[in-house]
């Protein structure tokens, strides 16, 4: 097998080493009787794969398991899935080429609602049925994990088994549990009951929905008395003593984050009403100084990068980060490893720390004011100011930067047209602050990026009852946007209106959404978060003809009291408190960040979390 997949893959692929394995750190185990075999499965390239987080702590965190081997398989680019197909070469693992299909298990993760027709089309490569229900037991048992899960809802035809939650909390338990159905001690059906029964785990085959005639959710129940109503979220309790790598994979080509990736905390204290990750990963749960700082020494040890990311939500809101930075600066600067910030605060921003990053690597500035007005940063709780905004960027130019992107959305609830206007007012403003220092402090290389994007409602947030733009509305407002704009020392970038279109479609959808998941996959949809190769009109050709509206998912505003595809999973933060917040956003009232005061949202009393609560 390994010569076919050599001479007929790797010599005619533009990047063979996203397929070969054999990396600094990557792991090659004797598999006994016993071993359950899992393929972690990321659907997308592996320069996208091998920078995500998840994929390192579980991967090392499973083969670290006496009884457990762990593989990676990543989504082949489309030169590769050509071939393979022509070939008929089945999808194998990196680490030792053994087909998918071979593997007990199969967990993909779901970072992204366009990376759906990825899943389906590595199953259909790796010869495994679509349909959970057609498979046979000597098929893996096909398992799925991340932010995405939080509405398993549009894959669950397709996925066995869910975990909801963090990854690490749960997966040894349900491996236990799959290891006695490979080993034939149980049946299917039994081992699917017993997984139900774990706190995050969601089997879709054992909940049955049942529909309005107008379309909407009637019921949504368990098929079985003692299966769970609502699944509850698992999160990692204490971080200091949760399971994360140090020896982690070093890839032979470069990958989209090159370097350490260092988690600092989970959670934000912000409560940001449009973002997701800020309502699901509650509450705010620290690592260590010590356990940071040893951790990045241990690793840089591991692997000699030269560079290290401190990842967070918020990282300025690490309450240790000033020392950490110092730290860091001052052990490696001889040797040039470098250290970045990747989520800044225009509030929260320290020229102080950024000047010491700069010692070794000069970047530019990255921020995220959202929005341009600030009636509208009031809306979505963004809670920074104007002031801040010029505040933070006169800091940044008279320091020396000439670099500064920033980030907006544009489609955002209640929003009117001179709400978008003020986006590129705000753009001038940060553009006149340049021009108060001095010239000669000033540096040459002035520019200021806008990058904007469409906003897409999202589960468990306050805005998930809200209905999304329509693409006609988001192409009017990109127009009005490029209208206002006229100093060449601003750029501006958008989001592609279709693809967040339809990335709204199955942010909010239900289980009737994977017919249109596979007749788009018959149509040739894959890699749909690529604007290079993804085709719209395919997608169009999918809903009509499986007859299914997209606007009843993405474009129509919800009741409250309306079932929501959803609402079975319970993240821990209320439902009564999402409706507070939304309806807070249409008198424009701030609510305050977690650290100044408790907002009430649940989280502390589902979860029993009130020492994090502070």
């Amino acid at each position: 097998m390994n010569k076919i997949i050599e001479e007929k893959l790797l010599l005619n692929v533009q990047k063979p080493g996203r397929y070969i394995g054999g990396e600094v750190n990557s792991i090659v185990k004797e598999i006994k009787d016993d071993t359950v075999h899992f393929a972690f499965a990321f659907p997308d390239i592996y320069e996208v794969g091998m920078s995500h987080v998840g994929l390192k702590i579980l991967y090392h965190l499973l083969n670290e398991q006496d009884d457990v081997y762990c593989e990676r398989v990543f989504a082949p680019w489309i030169d590769a899935d050509k071939i393979m197909k022509e070939e008929n070469i089945l999808l194998f693992s990196n680490e030792t080429h053994t087909f998918i299909k071979d593997f007990d298990i199969v967990g993909f993760t779901l970072q992204y609602e366009m990376c759906y027709t990825n899943v389906i089309n590595m199953l259909n490569l790796a010869g495994i049925n679509i349909y959970s229900k057609d498979r046979r037991d000597d098929a893996p048992v096909i398992i799925a994990g991340g932010p995405c899960c939080v509405n398993p809802e549009p894959m669950s035809d397709f996925i066995d088994i869910f975990c909801i939650g963090e990854g690490e909390e749960v997966i040894i338990k349900l491996i236990d549990v799959i290891k006695e159905y490979k080993l034939r001690k149980i049946t299917k059906q039994q081992m699917l009951i017993n997984a139900a029964k774990i706190q995050g785990v969601y089997v879709p085959a054992l909940y049955n929905v049942e529909y309005n005639a107008d379309g909407t959710i009637k019921s949504f129940e368990p098929i079985y008395a003692d299966i769970p109503k609502r699944i509850i979220r698992r999160l990692v309790k204490e971080m200091d003593k949760s399971y994360y790598p140090t020896k982690p994979v070093v890839p032979y080509i470069q990958v989209v984050h090159d370097r350490i990736t260092q988690e600092i905390f989970r959670g934000c204290i912000r409560g940001c009403r449009f973002c997701q990750a800020g309502f699901i990963y509650r509450p705010v749960r620290n690592k260590s100084y010590d356990t940071v700082k040893n951790q990045i020494d241990e690793s840089i040890k591991n692997t000699g990068y030269e560079e290290v990311s401190l990842v967070s939500l918020s990282t300025m809101d690490y309450e240790p980060c000033a020392a950490l930075v110092d730290y860091l600066i001052d052990k490696y600067e001889d040797k040039k490893i470098s250290v970045a910030l990747p989520s800044l605060r225009m509030d929260g921003f320290s020229v102080g720390i950024a000047q010491k990053l700069q010692k070794i690597r000069k970047t530019g500035l990255t921020f995220a004011p959202e929005a341009g007005s600030e009636r509208m940063r009031s809306i979505i709780n963004k809670g920074i100011t104007i002031e801040d905004i010029l505040k933070t960027s006169h800091e940044a130019f008279g320091a020396g930067w000439g670099r500064i992107k920033l980030y907006f959305m544009i489609g955002l609830p209640y929003e009117e047209d001179d709400d978008i206007e003020q986006i590129i007012s705000v753009a001038h403003k940060v553009l006149d602050t340049y021009y108060e220092i001095p010239k000669e402090d000033r540096n040459k290389e002035l520019s200021i990026a806008l990058s904007v994007s469409c906003f897409v409602p999202k589960p468990h947030t306050p805005f998930q009852w809200q209905a999304q733009n329509t693409i006609e509305e988001f192409e009017r407002k990109q127009k009005l946007l490029r209208q206002q704009k006229r100093n060449k020392k601003i750029s501006l970038s958008t989001h592609t209106p279709v693809l967040s279109s339809l990335e709204g479609v199955f942010a909010l959808g239900d289980r009737r959404l994977s017919k249109v998941i596979i007749e788009a996959v018959n149509n040739g949809c894959i890699f749909d978060g690529w604007d290079d190769v993804f085709d719209y009109d395919k997608w169009v050709e999918a809903f009509k003809k499986t007859n299914i509206s997209p606007e009843f998912y993405a474009n129509r505003e919800k009741e409250y009291d309306e079932i929501l595809p959803w609402d079975f999973i319970d993240v821990g933060v209320s439902r009564e408190f999402l409706k507070k917040e939304n309806e807070k956003a249409k008198t424009c009232e701030i609510t305050q960040n977690c650290r100044s005061a408790c907002a009430g949202c649940g989280i502390a009393e589902n979860y029993e979390l009130r020492e994090f609560c502070r």
